[in-house]
């Protein structure tokens, strides 16, 4: 499957973006999706997942109450809707695609091209 990230840009602090994650060629609604991100300097870490039918969903302490995820399986999407944005949200952003969810990277496959997203204080 391949995985297309956009919605990235630059937004105040308060502001909202939504992320959105487009598939393509395989079975998009088996997989579970994942976001992540990377801050320049740091590593990558876990933000939020979905499972396969969109029931159930996790989020790192940091963005919880902040983030959503919701998917569209007819339309091969899923979108990361990003709240009461704060400077430290500031990284670029990635989907991605596994057989199970999970909050460990290493558990994904396949991975979209991230896109930017960056809060000004």
């Amino acid at each position: 499957v391949q995985l297309q990230a956009s919605g990235g840009g630059l937004v105040q602090a308060g502001g909202s973006l939504r992320l959105s994650c487009e598939a393509s060629g395989g079975a998009f609604s088996t997989y579970a999706i994942g976001w992540f991100r990377q801050a320049p300097g740091k590593e990558r870490e876990f933000v939020g997942a979905i499972n396969w039918s969109g029931v159930n969903t996790w989020f790192a302490d940091s963005v919880k109450g902040r983030f959503s995820i919701s998917r569209d399986n007819a339309e091969n999407m899923v979108q990361l809707q990003m709240n009461n944005l704060k400077p430290e949200d500031t990284a670029v952003y990635y989907c991605a695609a596994s057989n199970i969810a999970s909050i460990n990277e290493d558990d994904y496959h396949y991975w979209g091209q991230g896109t930017l997203v960056t809060v000004s204080s």
